[in-house]
């Protein structure tokens, strides 16, 4: 699966800096993260769980399309691990919820 969602990552003295969904590889399969994005960020408001916690967070401070794409980012890069890892998702506990 070579879709270039994230091209490279500048990292460090340990402070990752991976960079966003660039405009190379599969429209249509960004297209698809974006839009499912949009959708999370919709009803992430009424929800507390720790990804939509995150994303309120994000979206206090950046702007919205901006926080929708980190979430887009973030759900390919899950994907990407889940398919070269073949496993199931498995998602992290948080202690106190």
């Amino acid at each position: 699966m070579d879709t270039y969602l994230t091209p490279r990552q500048h990292s460090s003295g340990g402070k990752d800096r991976l960079l966003g969904i660039s405009k190379r590889g599969d429209v249509y399969l960004r297209t698809l993260l974006i839009h499912g994005a949009r959708a999370v960020f919709k009803v992430a408001a009424n929800k507390d769980d720790a990804r939509s916690r995150w994303l309120q967070s994000l979206s206090e401070r950046r702007h919205k399309n901006i926080a929708v794409v980190a979430l887009a980012n973030k759900n390919a890069r899950i994907v990407w691990a889940l398919l070269t890892k073949q496993t199931d998702y498995q998602p992290v506990e948080v202690a106190g919820t």
